[in-house]
């Protein structure tokens, strides 16, 4: 996928997160799905395709799980984002872990005893 990082992407990409968010903690009843995180959300360069990264408390044992619940999710997640949004054509959403803190831990340098 061809990332777009245009000021309009990442208005949308972060209006799409918020409604996502929203929509997990309100509306979707899956308990599976109870403490997701969306961390972010990346168009490509047409805006049909919306990445959304996401995280969960239980970790990355639980990753296979809560990827099968949103896909689940995905018909209902789409249809309110078009109402929320108003929007002409909603994005195909593809759910991916958001290994951002895990590389953070696993990059960081070693600590040093001053």
């Amino acid at each position: 996928m061809q990332r777009s990082n245009s000021r309009r992407a990442i208005q949308m990409g972060d209006q799409i997160m918020q409604v996502l968010a929203s929509l997990l903690i309100q509306e979707v009843e899956d308990p599976t799905l109870a403490l997701v995180t969306i961390t972010g959300v990346r168009l490509n360069r047409d805006f049909s395709i919306a990445e959304v990264l996401y995280t969960h408390l239980r970790g990355r044992a639980a990753e296979p799980e809560i990827t099968k619940a949103l896909y689940h999710a995905k018909g209902f997640l789409r249809s309110r984002l078009s109402k929320e949004l108003n929007l002409r054509g909603i994005p195909d959403l593809r759910f991916q872990w958001d290994t951002f803190l895990e590389d953070m831990v696993y990059d960081a340098p070693p600590e040093t005893d001053s």
